[in-house]
Formats: structure tokens, C-alpha cells, sequence
């Protein structure tokens, strides 16, 4: 199991996904759906780690038309510590579970907990902080229906 994560510049988490494999495929469905996020804006640069399969994902992406031509890659081991720096949070806490023992539960454990990490961290832009909107993003980020 592999979890992706996209931070921007500023520590927001932009999204996550749960993959049961670390390929090329698995990349470029996580990419898609964090450029898919309504509330970002398309990044100049992509910042990762020095796994292989990011760059093939991204060149995908490019001749689908998914994301602009311009957008750059870049993989150096350092830069990326943004992604984890915030990442440590959910280590902690898997740590102290001895770890997950499916998918299915991995899924629903990490989705409450970065869940809870983007409250904690204020990221939650609600006009006003009532109860219904808060559910109502606990909703969509569950993909429940509301």
C-alpha cells in the first residue's frame, strides 16, 4: 500500500489517495484527481520523490492534454520535504496501530485522519463554521452522500 499525497508551497493538504500498488498507473490517477481539485490552481512546478514511475505519469498526462505542457517535474530528494514534514502526523499514528491490517480498513482510517489533519490545520474555507457545513465536507471528502 502507498499513500499519496499532494501539500502546496503554504503545508495545505490538497489531496490524498490510498493505492495498493506504487506504479506509473497508480501516479497518474493520483495526479488527475489532485488537478482535478476544485480549489487549486494549476501548479508550475511538480514536486516529488525519485520514483520512476512519476515521470512516465506525467508525460501521460501531457498527451492527454491533462494537464499543460508547461508544468515541470521535478525530482529531488530534498525539496520534497514539505510533503514530509506533514506527512510525519500520519506515520505517528499508524505507528501506534502497529500498522493497517487491509486495504479496506487502511482506506477508511487514513481518509478520518488526514480528514481531521485538514481541520486541525484550518484549512476548511466555510463561509460560516456551522455544523451542516462542516458535514457537509466531511461528506464530500468521504464521498457520501448528502
Amino acid at each position: 500500500m502507498y499513500l499519496y499525497r499532494a501539500v502546496d508551497s503554504n503545508g495545505n493538504t490538497i489531496d490524498f489517495c490510498l493505492s495498493k500498488t506504487r506504479d506509473h498507473k497508480a501516479a497518474k490517477r493520483f495526479f488527475k484527481k489532485a488537478l482535478r481539485s476544485f480549489h487549486v490552481s494549476k501548479p508550475r512546478v511538480i514536486t516529488v520523490d525519485k520514483n520512476p514511475a512519476y515521470p512516465i505519469a506525467i508525460e501521460q498526462l501531457k498527451k492527454e492534454k491533462s494537464i499543460p505542457n508547461g508544468m515541470r517535474l521535478r525530482q529531488q530528494k530534498y525539496l520534497n520535504n514539505i510533503v514530509e514534514q506533514d506527512h510525519r502526523f500520519i506515520k505517528k499514528r499508524i505507528r501506534s496501530m502497529l500498522g493497517l491490517k487491509s486495504f479496506e480498513t487502511a482506506t477508511s482510517i487514513l481518509s478520518g485522519v488526514e480528514a481531521m489533519h485538514m481541520i486541525k490545520k484550518e484549512q476548511l474555507n466555510l463561509r460560516d463554521q456551522s455544523v451542516q457545513n462542516q458535514k457537509e465536507f466531511i461528506h464530500q471528502l468521504f464521498g457520501l452522500a448528502t
